[in-house]
Protein backbone atom coordinates (compact mmCIF):
# COMPACT_ATOMS: atom_id res chain seq x y z
CA UNK A 1 0.00 0.00 0.00
CA UNK A 2 1.53 3.66 -0.99
CA UNK A 3 -0.35 6.67 0.48
CA UNK A 4 0.72 9.22 -2.42
CA UNK A 5 -0.93 11.66 0.07
CA UNK A 6 1.88 11.02 2.76
CA UNK A 7 1.77 11.07 6.49
CA UNK A 8 2.83 14.49 7.69
CA UNK A 9 1.10 16.66 10.05
CA UNK A 10 -0.61 19.01 7.97
CA UNK A 11 -2.10 15.48 5.90
CA UNK A 12 -3.83 14.47 9.61
CA UNK A 13 -5.33 17.81 10.21
CA UNK A 14 -6.78 17.46 6.35
CA UNK A 15 -7.88 13.94 7.53
CA UNK A 16 -9.71 15.30 10.71
CA UNK A 17 -11.64 18.06 8.78
CA UNK A 18 -12.24 16.21 6.26
CA UNK A 19 -14.15 13.92 8.72
CA UNK A 20 -15.83 16.35 10.94
CA UNK A 21 -16.99 17.72 8.09
CA UNK A 22 -19.05 15.07 6.49
CA UNK A 23 -19.84 13.36 9.18
CA UNK A 24 -23.50 14.64 8.52
CA UNK A 25 -23.25 13.21 4.96
CA UNK A 26 -21.32 10.13 5.61
CA UNK A 27 -22.41 8.62 8.95
CA UNK A 28 -25.90 9.61 10.13
CA UNK A 29 -26.54 6.06 9.46
CA UNK A 30 -23.12 4.10 10.40
CA UNK A 31 -24.51 2.89 13.84
CA UNK A 32 -23.57 -0.57 15.55
CA UNK A 33 -25.77 -2.42 18.29
CA UNK A 34 -24.51 -2.30 22.31
CA UNK A 35 -22.10 -5.28 22.44
CA UNK A 36 -21.37 -5.71 18.89
CA UNK A 37 -17.42 -5.89 17.82
CA UNK A 38 -16.28 -3.95 15.21
CA UNK A 39 -13.16 -3.94 13.36
CA UNK A 40 -12.14 -0.36 11.66
CA UNK A 41 -9.97 -1.62 8.95
CA UNK A 42 -6.98 1.51 7.95
CA UNK A 43 -7.83 3.39 11.07
CA UNK A 44 -4.91 6.32 10.06
CA UNK A 45 -4.40 9.23 12.52
CA UNK A 46 -8.60 7.84 13.80
CA UNK A 47 -10.27 10.83 11.98
CA UNK A 48 -13.23 8.19 11.56
CA UNK A 49 -12.54 6.13 14.74
CA UNK A 50 -13.83 9.15 16.90
CA UNK A 51 -17.23 9.28 14.71
CA UNK A 52 -17.82 5.66 14.85
CA UNK A 53 -16.72 5.44 18.92
CA UNK A 54 -19.36 8.81 19.35
CA UNK A 55 -21.93 7.06 17.51
CA UNK A 56 -21.66 4.21 19.19
CA UNK A 57 -20.66 3.78 22.84
CA UNK A 58 -21.80 0.38 23.30
CA UNK A 59 -19.72 -1.30 20.43
CA UNK A 60 -16.43 -2.57 21.14
CA UNK A 61 -14.35 -1.31 18.33
CA UNK A 62 -11.18 -2.34 16.81
CA UNK A 63 -9.08 -0.22 14.98
CA UNK A 64 -5.82 -1.56 13.11
CA UNK A 65 -3.50 0.42 10.25
CA UNK A 66 0.11 -0.42 9.38
CA UNK A 67 1.27 3.18 10.17
CA UNK A 68 2.50 2.89 13.80
CA UNK A 69 3.19 6.64 13.74
CA UNK A 70 -0.64 6.88 12.55
CA UNK A 71 -1.70 4.85 15.10
CA UNK A 72 -0.02 6.56 17.78
CA UNK A 73 -1.82 9.82 16.98
CA UNK A 74 -5.15 7.90 16.87
CA UNK A 75 -4.78 6.64 20.25
CA UNK A 76 -3.94 10.43 21.16
CA UNK A 77 -7.35 11.51 19.33
CA UNK A 78 -9.36 8.83 20.85
CA UNK A 79 -7.39 9.50 24.58
CA UNK A 80 -8.48 13.58 24.55
CA UNK A 81 -12.12 12.74 23.99
CA UNK A 82 -11.94 10.24 26.84
CA UNK A 83 -13.43 7.53 24.83
CA UNK A 84 -13.24 3.84 25.92
CA UNK A 85 -14.88 1.58 23.64
CA UNK A 86 -11.69 1.08 21.14
CA UNK A 87 -8.86 -0.71 20.92
CA UNK A 88 -5.50 -0.23 18.74
CA UNK A 89 -3.32 -2.78 16.91
CA UNK A 90 -0.78 -2.41 14.44
CA UNK A 91 -1.77 -5.07 11.90
CA UNK A 92 -1.87 -5.44 7.43
CA UNK A 93 -5.33 -6.34 6.01
CA UNK A 94 -3.33 -8.72 4.39
CA UNK A 95 -2.32 -10.49 7.28
CA UNK A 96 -4.80 -10.35 9.95
CA UNK A 97 -3.89 -11.37 13.45
CA UNK A 98 -7.51 -12.33 14.09
CA UNK A 99 -8.96 -15.52 13.89
CA UNK A 100 -11.67 -16.54 11.49
CA UNK A 101 -15.74 -14.73 12.30
CA UNK A 102 -14.68 -12.90 15.06
CA UNK A 103 -16.32 -9.80 14.28
CA UNK A 104 -19.65 -8.79 14.12
CA UNK A 105 -18.92 -5.76 11.45
CA UNK A 106 -16.16 -4.54 9.67
CA UNK A 107 -16.01 -0.47 8.28
CA UNK A 108 -13.24 0.45 5.57
CA UNK A 109 -13.34 4.12 5.09
CA UNK A 110 -10.77 5.92 2.51
CA UNK A 111 -8.42 2.70 2.49
CA UNK A 112 -9.12 0.03 -0.57
CA UNK A 113 -8.43 3.47 -3.28
CA UNK A 114 -4.89 2.37 -1.74
CA UNK A 115 -4.58 -0.75 -2.06
CA UNK A 116 -3.62 -3.00 -5.46
CA UNK A 117 -5.41 -6.08 -4.86
CA UNK A 118 -9.16 -4.31 -3.01
CA UNK A 119 -10.97 -7.91 -4.01
CA UNK A 120 -8.43 -9.93 -1.97
CA UNK A 121 -8.85 -7.40 0.88
CA UNK A 122 -11.82 -7.61 0.82
CA UNK A 123 -12.13 -12.04 1.02
CA UNK A 124 -9.35 -11.19 3.92
CA UNK A 125 -11.92 -9.08 6.14
CA UNK A 126 -14.53 -11.71 5.35
CA UNK A 127 -12.54 -14.32 6.78
CA UNK A 128 -12.51 -12.68 10.20
CA UNK A 129 -16.51 -11.31 9.86
CA UNK A 130 -19.01 -13.68 11.48
CA UNK A 131 -21.38 -15.70 9.07
CA UNK A 132 -23.96 -13.16 8.79
CA UNK A 133 -22.41 -10.18 9.85
CA UNK A 134 -21.87 -6.86 7.88
CA UNK A 135 -19.21 -4.51 5.90
CA UNK A 136 -19.71 -0.78 5.49
CA UNK A 137 -17.38 0.61 3.16
CA UNK A 138 -16.66 4.78 1.98
CA UNK A 139 -14.93 5.47 -0.76
CA UNK A 140 -14.84 8.90 -2.96
CA UNK A 141 -14.32 9.02 -6.75
CA UNK A 142 -12.02 11.57 -8.21
CA UNK A 143 -14.18 10.88 -11.86
CA UNK A 144 -17.37 12.62 -9.90
CA UNK A 145 -15.48 15.97 -9.55
CA UNK A 146 -17.20 19.23 -11.34
CA UNK A 147 -16.92 22.71 -10.31
CA UNK A 148 -17.59 26.53 -11.84
CA UNK A 149 -16.05 28.50 -12.64
CA UNK A 150 -14.75 25.67 -15.29
CA UNK A 151 -10.73 25.34 -15.32
CA UNK A 152 -8.65 23.06 -17.99
CA UNK A 153 -6.16 23.45 -15.51
CA UNK A 154 -7.72 22.44 -12.26
CA UNK A 155 -8.88 19.38 -14.23
CA UNK A 156 -5.56 18.54 -14.84
CA UNK A 157 -4.54 18.81 -11.24
CA UNK A 158 -7.33 16.89 -10.01
CA UNK A 159 -6.31 14.21 -12.46
CA UNK A 160 -2.56 14.12 -11.56
CA UNK A 161 -3.66 12.70 -8.25
CA UNK A 162 -5.63 10.30 -10.32
CA UNK A 163 -2.24 8.83 -12.23
CA UNK A 164 -0.30 9.34 -9.18
CA UNK A 165 -2.37 6.92 -7.16
CA UNK A 166 -2.59 4.41 -10.46
CA UNK A 167 1.23 4.68 -10.88
CA UNK A 168 1.39 3.61 -7.10
CA UNK A 169 -1.86 0.67 -7.81
CA UNK A 170 -4.47 2.39 -5.89
CA UNK A 171 -7.82 3.62 -7.51
CA UNK A 172 -8.46 7.56 -7.37
CA UNK A 173 -11.61 6.26 -9.40
CA UNK A 174 -12.61 3.04 -6.98
CA UNK A 175 -16.00 4.56 -5.22
CA UNK A 176 -17.86 3.76 -8.93
CA UNK A 177 -16.58 0.18 -8.42
CA UNK A 178 -17.76 -0.68 -4.75
CA UNK A 179 -20.53 -3.05 -5.74
CA UNK A 180 -19.04 -5.50 -8.44
CA UNK A 181 -15.81 -5.51 -5.98
CA UNK A 182 -18.16 -6.38 -2.69
CA UNK A 183 -19.29 -8.91 -5.29
CA UNK A 184 -16.58 -10.68 -6.70
CA UNK A 185 -15.57 -11.00 -2.95
CA UNK A 186 -18.60 -13.15 -2.20
CA UNK A 187 -20.65 -10.53 -0.09
CA UNK A 188 -24.50 -10.87 -0.29
CA UNK A 189 -27.10 -8.38 0.17
CA UNK A 190 -25.04 -5.35 -1.26
CA UNK A 191 -26.01 -1.79 -1.36
CA UNK A 192 -24.55 1.45 -2.40
CA UNK A 193 -25.37 4.89 -2.20
CA UNK A 194 -23.87 7.86 -3.43
CA UNK A 195 -23.70 10.87 -1.22
CA UNK A 196 -22.79 14.18 -3.36
CA UNK A 197 -21.38 17.02 -1.71
CA UNK A 198 -22.48 19.94 -3.55
CA UNK A 199 -20.97 23.59 -1.94
CA UNK A 200 -21.96 26.71 -3.33
CA UNK A 201 -21.89 30.00 -1.31
CA UNK A 202 -24.88 29.42 0.88
CA UNK A 203 -23.31 26.71 2.85
CA UNK A 204 -20.13 28.38 4.00
CA UNK A 205 -18.91 25.90 6.22
CA UNK A 206 -18.44 23.75 3.68
CA UNK A 207 -17.13 26.20 0.92
CA UNK A 208 -14.24 26.28 4.08
CA UNK A 209 -14.36 22.66 5.27
CA UNK A 210 -14.81 20.88 2.17
CA UNK A 211 -13.52 22.71 -0.93
CA UNK A 212 -10.90 24.62 1.01
CA UNK A 213 -9.62 22.21 3.85
CA UNK A 214 -10.25 18.77 2.50
CA UNK A 215 -10.40 18.62 -1.16
CA UNK A 216 -7.89 21.35 -2.65
CA UNK A 217 -6.14 20.76 0.42
CA UNK A 218 -5.70 17.07 -0.75
CA UNK A 219 -4.49 18.31 -4.36
CA UNK A 220 -2.29 20.71 -3.15
CA UNK A 221 -0.76 17.88 -1.49
CA UNK A 222 0.26 16.16 -4.07
CA UNK A 223 2.32 18.98 -5.80
CA UNK A 224 5.75 17.39 -5.17
CA UNK A 225 5.12 13.98 -6.09
CA UNK A 226 3.36 15.31 -9.18
CA UNK A 227 5.89 17.27 -10.47
CA UNK A 228 8.72 14.67 -9.81
CA UNK A 229 6.73 11.99 -11.56
CA UNK A 230 6.39 14.81 -14.22
CA UNK A 231 2.73 14.20 -14.72
CA UNK A 232 1.91 18.44 -15.16
CA UNK A 233 4.05 21.36 -15.33
CA UNK A 234 4.68 23.47 -12.01
CA UNK A 235 3.11 26.55 -13.68
CA UNK A 236 0.12 24.36 -14.80
CA UNK A 237 -0.58 22.97 -11.34
CA UNK A 238 -0.24 25.65 -9.69
CA UNK A 239 -2.60 27.05 -12.24
CA UNK A 240 -5.01 24.40 -11.20
CA UNK A 241 -4.85 24.97 -7.44
CA UNK A 242 -5.53 28.34 -7.96
CA UNK A 243 -8.70 27.67 -10.27
CA UNK A 244 -9.72 25.29 -7.15
CA UNK A 245 -9.42 28.19 -4.82
CA UNK A 246 -11.55 29.90 -7.10
CA UNK A 247 -14.70 27.57 -6.84
CA UNK A 248 -14.71 28.60 -3.34
CA UNK A 249 -15.50 32.09 -3.90
CA UNK A 250 -18.78 33.75 -3.96
CA UNK A 251 -19.98 32.47 -6.87
CA UNK A 252 -18.39 29.30 -7.30
CA UNK A 253 -19.62 26.08 -7.22
CA UNK A 254 -18.04 22.75 -6.41
CA UNK A 255 -19.04 19.23 -6.40
CA UNK A 256 -17.55 15.42 -5.20
CA UNK A 257 -19.79 12.51 -4.81
CA UNK A 258 -18.78 9.76 -2.38
CA UNK A 259 -20.16 6.18 -2.49
CA UNK A 260 -20.99 4.18 0.57
CA UNK A 261 -21.80 0.47 0.34
CA UNK A 262 -23.04 -2.19 2.85
CA UNK A 263 -22.98 -5.83 2.35
CA UNK A 264 -23.87 -8.89 4.53
CA UNK A 265 -21.24 -12.10 4.66
CA UNK A 266 -23.26 -15.44 3.79
CA UNK A 267 -24.90 -16.96 6.77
Amino acid sequence: MTYVHGYDAREGIRLQDQASTLSELLHPDTTFEPGASVLEAGCGVGAQTIVLAAQSPGARITSIDVSSSSLARARELVDARGMTNVTFAQADIFDLPFASSTFDHVFVCFVLEHLNRPVEALSALATVLKPGGTITLIEGDHGSTFFSPRSDYASRAVNAQVILQERAHGNALIGRELYPLLDDAGFSNVRVSPRMVYVDASKPELVEGFTRNTFTAMIAGIRAPALAAEIISEADFDRGIADLHRTADPDGVFCYTFFKATATKAP
